[in-house]
C-alpha cells in the first residue's frame, strides 16, 4: 500500500539530517537563541526584504494557529475563515478553546474574497451582543489546493487594513503554492500584504517545524511570553532553527515544493486524459479527482488516499497528495492501474 493521503509520511530531506547530525555536539544556547536560529532569521528577512520582521520558530501548524490567533485577539474578538479553512475543519475547536470564535464563510474553491468577509461584518453590528470579527484567516494553498493571485491577496489586504481587520495566512503548504506553475505571488509579497503568516516546514521536507512571521513588529511584541506559556518554546530550538536554515539557505525549499507539484501534474494529467473531472482546479501537490466508485475501489487496493466528498451514487472526489520525496516509480505505477481501468 504506497500512501498518496499526505505529505509527511517521510522524514526529513537528506542534507537537514546531515546538518544535523554535523552540528549535534555544537553548544548552542537554548529556546531559540541558538547561532543557527540568528543565521535563517536573517536569511528569511532578507527574502522578504523586511528587515523589522519578527520571526518565532514553533512545532506544528495547528500549534502555530493557536498561538497567533488567541495571542493577537482580545476576549470578546474572533476571527473569520473559510469553512474548509483548517482551523475551522481540522483542529478539534483549538481556536474556540481559547475562547475565540471562528465565523465561517462557504466558498466554492477554499479562498475568501472581501464580498465574504463583508457579508460577515454585516451580520455581526449588533455590539457588543455579538462577537467582534477582528481577524481574516486565509491558507495559501487552501485546504483543498487553490492557491491566491497576487490581485486577491492585495484586494484581501486592502480590505482589511480598511476595516481594522488583521490579515492572518496560514502557510502549512506555502512552499506548494509559491512553486505551482500559475502562481505570481512572492515572499516579498507576503511580506507587505500580510500582517502575519507562517512558512510551513513539516510538509516541505523538515523533520518538524513553522517559521511563524510577523511583518509588523510592534504586533509580535511579548510572542515569546505566549509560546512560553502555552509549552510551545523548545529548549532545544536548534532542532527547528537548522531545519529552516537548511532549506532557505539556497532554494531548496521552493524545489521539493516544485517536485511535488510536478508529480502531482503527471496523477493530474493522466485523469483528465481519461475523461474525468476535478473537485478544484489546482496547480498544486493537492489534487482532488471525481472518479467512479468502482475505479475507487480498484486504486485502494495499492494506495492510500482519502474519498474526500461523495458527488453523487456513482462518484466521489478522492484526495490525492504528492510529497518531495514521492516514489516517481509509484507515481507510473498509480497513473498505469488508473489506466487499466
Amino acid at each position: 500500500m504506497y500512501n498518496f493521503k499526505n505529505d509527511y509520511s517521510e522524514g526529513a530531506h537528506p542534507r537537514i539530517l546531515d546538518k544535523l547530525i554535523q552540528t549535534n555536539l555544537v553548544q548552542q544556547a537554548g529556546y531559540g537563541e541558538d547561532e543557527y536560529a540568528q543565521q535563517a532569521k536573517a536569511i528569511l528577512r532578507d527574502r522578504l526584504q523586511n528587515p523589522d520582521a519578527a520571526i518565532h520558530f514553533v512545532s506544528g501548524g495547528t500549534q502555530t494557529n493557536l498561538l497567533v490567533i488567541s495571542f493577537l485577539l482580545r476576549v470578546h474578538e474572533a476571527v473569520i475563515s473559510a469553512k474548509t479553512g483548517h482551523i475551522a475543519a481540522n483542529e478539534t475547536g483549538a481556536i474556540e478553546a481559547t475562547g475565540h470564535k471562528v465565523i465561517t464563510a462557504e466558498t466554492a474553491d477554499g479562498k475568501l474574497r472581501t464580498a465574504d468577509i463583508e457579508n460577515v461584518l454585516k451580520a455581526h453590528m449588533l455590539a457588543p451582543h455579538v462577537v467582534k470579527p477582528k481577524m481574516v484567516y486565509i491558507s495559501n494553498s487552501t485546504e483543498i489546493g487553490t492557491i491566491y493571485s497576487l490581485g486577491e491577496l492585495e484586494a484581501l489586504s486592502k480590505f482589511c487594513h480598511a476595516h481594522d481587520l488583521l490579515l492572518y495566512l496560514d502557510g502549512a503548504r506555502l512552499g506548494h503554492a509559491l512553486a505551482a506553475k500559475n502562481n505570481d505571488l512572492t515572499m516579498e509579497a507576503l511580506g507587505h500584504l500580510t500582517d502575519v503568516f507562517y512558512i510551513g516546514g513539516t510538509k516541505n521536507g523538515a523533520l518538524l517545524g513553522e517559521a511563524v512571521i510577523f511583518n509588523r513588529a510592534d504586533l509580535g511584541i511579548d510572542f515569546d511570553y505566549a509560546i512560553k506559556q502555552k509549552g510551545a518554546m523548545l529548549a532545544k530550538g536548534r532542532v527547528l532553527s537548522i531545519q529552516f536554515l537548511e532549506l532557505f539557505k539556497d532554494n531548496l525549499y521552493f524545489d521539493l515544493a516544485q517536485r511535488a507539484n510536478a508529480l502531482a501534474a503527471r496523477i493530474a494529467k493522466a485523469v483528465s486524459d481519461k475523461g474525468y473531472s476535478f473537485l478544484t482546479e489546482s496547480t498544486t501537490n493537492q489534487i482532488f479527482p471525481i472518479l467512479p466508485n468502482e475505479l475507487i475501489e480498484h486504486l485502494s487496493q495499492k494506495y492510500q488516499f482519502y474519498i474526500w466528498k461523495s458527488i453523487d451514487s456513482d462518484r466521489a472526489a478522492v484526495r490525492i497528495i504528492t510529497s518531495w520525496a514521492t516514489d516517481e516509480e509509484m507515481v507510473t505505477a498509480f497513473i498505469e492501474d488508473l489506466n487499466g481501468v
